[in-house]
């Protein structure tokens, strides 16, 4: 499979970092577990979104901080969850937006050429923030999943359906784990953003199944 750089997601902002296969994988954590984001990455993962949910805007800078440190280590592409300026302040090298959140448009003008994504739930979501300028999408949740309690189950079906109508990355989301990450890359995305089907059990082996599958899938 071919290097999937951030130009390849929109050729307008080219950018320094670029994706190859192990950057397919996004580990989201909360950032109580430092460990558990270095046993991550020393394992083989170059993509990591920190989403801080209760914290307090200071807490996350600090504890944004510590990882964009950890990150920076590992030359791994660092994303924050929902906040803009959190992102600017940390140099992370970018945010991803809920749909409740800062406006694209508006997170644009603050972040410049840092990577966007936003997730998304529906098809016309999808579009929308590919008409909007998102270098890529979140779109999920692709199966039931512990990690949020309103999560709509969308199914591989209509992945292969997003998948189809727009032509920036989409990353899917959602109770993946190694049981089923096969069949989320054959329904097409082009990654998947997980965090219980990493972090529980044997991470080290959770991550050799999940890039074990990629290496499969681009042959």
């Amino acid at each position: 499979m071919a290097i999937m750089a951030v130009t390849d997601i929109n050729p307008q902002r080219p950018s320094p970092i670029r994706m190859n296969l192990k950057d397919r994988i996004c580990f989201i954590t909360d950032g109580s577990d430092e460990e558990a984001v270095l046993t991550i990455l020393k394992s083989g993962i170059r993509w990591i979104q920190y989403r801080g949910k209760g914290k307090t805007k200071k807490e996350m800078f600090n504890k944004a901080s510590r990882l964009r440190e950890i990150t920076k280590d590992f030359n791994a592409c660092f994303i924050i969850n929902d906040y803009a300026d959190i992102a600017l302040a940390v140099d992370a090298d970018g945010v991803h937006l809920g749909q409740e959140d800062l406006p694209l448009k508006e997170a644009r003008k603050i972040l410049g050429n840092k990577i966007i994504g936003i997730s998304t739930h529906n098809l016309q979501e999808a579009i929308d923030a590919e008409k909007g300028g998102a270098d890529y999408i979140g779109f999920g949740s692709i199966f039931p999943t512990t990690t949020k309690d309103d999560a709509v189950v969308q199914g591989l079906d209509a992945l292969r359906k997003v998948k189809g109508s727009v032509n920036i990355p989409v990353v899917a989301i959602g109770g993946i784990n190694t049981d089923n990450v096969r069949s989320v890359f054959d329904a097409g995305c082009d990654g998947v953003a997980v965090s219980a089907g990493l972090s529980r059990g044997d991470m080290m082996e959770n991550v050799r199944k999940f890039l074990c599958v990629i290496e499969e899938v681009g042959k």
